[in-house]
């Protein structure tokens, strides 16, 4: 298997395709195979490594959605309450519809910001709440690296002031939900979303290189980004979704939805603790209830088309920020119902398939990458070997 892996990453590597790559396979809470190939800085010719550091991006998404599982088991917050019961903002927002704002039809819910069926959007040009959301995120790109950089909490009561795509609960568009969490995560426990997640998760799962930005001493190790594109591959120092792309200060703006970074050792501890429902280290982080309902997520028959519309996707449906495949026989990759995980822009990919008691990591660094043809075949390949010695 990691020889097929490595000979995969080689191929995509010699077509510039990508810079690098590593993947880690764990089977019933083993290591079955780690793989690496190419390098995580072309300019100074340094491999990726097993202790490459990767900027998650979207995969940051599960690590919130557990933080918000932690308050539900703690009895802290109803995933059917009203955001705006704890952030004003987001108290009778307005929505955008054929040109015309009117008075959105409910408020937002706990609920809705974790099956991204908000109405909260990313940057575009195609409606009010895209460009509203792409003024936000430049400014909040523009104040990087002064002493006055936008903050989680004003990012979030910023957005609540914002255009709503469509009414909450209409329909899945993917967005700025999970960013929108990690402030609510903030004001409910009273302390930063990162000082949170480092007290309930990182420390007591012995995630050291995980966090929001990389320490001086580990800063060699953080690969550089590329983009790749017409027979080449080249750096890209991109600051995508206001975060700064060398990572080198603790970040105002603690974005539950693309900040953290991590290593593939790493996340393989967070993802492992989902695997023991919720125990690890010997202790126990979520209840076996929470984990079940996290991984479970489903959206509505009517919300479903919005996820359908994602290539590649077919198969699987969406809930607590996660991917749950729902039906293996639509599906355009080996895979096997109630498998979850999710992806970053930059090529990271997380998976956990209970059914098989496997859990697939990839790290890499290339613009729009997500869940793309390299992470297919790598995939499909590790599941042709799962039962090589039966």
């Amino acid at each position: 298997m990691r020889e097929e892996i490595e000979n995969t990453i080689k191929t995509s590597v010699s077509a510039k395709e990508v810079s690098g790559a590593n993947v880690l396979v764990i089977k019933d809470g083993k290591e079955l195979c780690y793989a690496e190939g190419g390098l995580r800085d072309i300019e100074g010719n340094v491999p990726f490594s097993r202790d490459t550091i990767i900027r998650l991006y979207s995969m940051s998404k599960p690590v919130t959605s557990a933080a918000v599982m932690m308050l539900v088991d703690r009895g802290q917050i109803d995933l059917c309450e009203s955001v705006g019961r704890y952030i004003d903002t987001f108290s009778g927002m307005t929505v955008s519809k054929n040109g015309v704002k009117t008075k959105a039809s409910r408020d937002i819910t706990f609920h809705d910001l974790m099956s991204m069926t908000s109405g909260t959007v990313y940057p575009g040009m195609g409606s009010d709440a895209e460009r509203e959301s792409a003024a936000l995120f430049s400014e909040a790109e523009h104040r990087l690296g002064t002493d006055n950089e936008m903050s989680t909490m004003e990012f979030a009561e910023r957005t609540g002031k914002n255009t709503l795509a469509f009414d909450p609960g209409e329909t899945f568009r993917y967005g700025t939900s999970a960013d929108i969490l990690g402030a609510l995560v903030e004001k409910i426990s009273g302390m930063s979303f990162g000082a949170f997640l480092q007290k309930e998760f990182f420390d007591p799962l012995e995630m050291r290189d995980t966090g929001f930005y990389v320490k001086d001493e580990n800063r060699s190790r953080l690969a550089k980004i590329y983009r790749s594109g017409n027979d080449s591959i080249r750096e890209d120092k991109t600051c995508h979704l206001a975060i700064s792309y060398n990572m080198d200060h603790a970040p105002a703006f603690e974005s539950g939805g693309a900040g953290l970074c991590s290593t593939l050792d790493d996340y393989s501890r967070f993802a492992g603790m989902l695997m023991q429902n919720g125990f690890a280290n010997g202790r126990r982080f979520l209840s076996e209830e929470a984990v079940k309902y996290m991984t479970n997520g489903e959206l509505q028959p009517w919300q479903q088309p919005g996820f359908d519309n994602w290539t590649g996707l077919q198969g699987f449906s969406y809930g607590n920020l996660m991917r749950v495949m729902k039906e293996p026989g639509r599906a355009l990759l080996f895979g096997s119902k109630g498998e979850y995980g999710w992806d970053g822009w930059l090529g990271a990919y997380f998976s956990n398939d209970p059914a098989n008691k496997l859990t697939i990591l990839m790290g890499m660094q290339k613009i729009d990458a997500g869940t793309w043809h390299l992470t297919r075949r790598i995939r499909n390949l590790v599941y042709s070997h799962l039962h090589d010695n039966e």
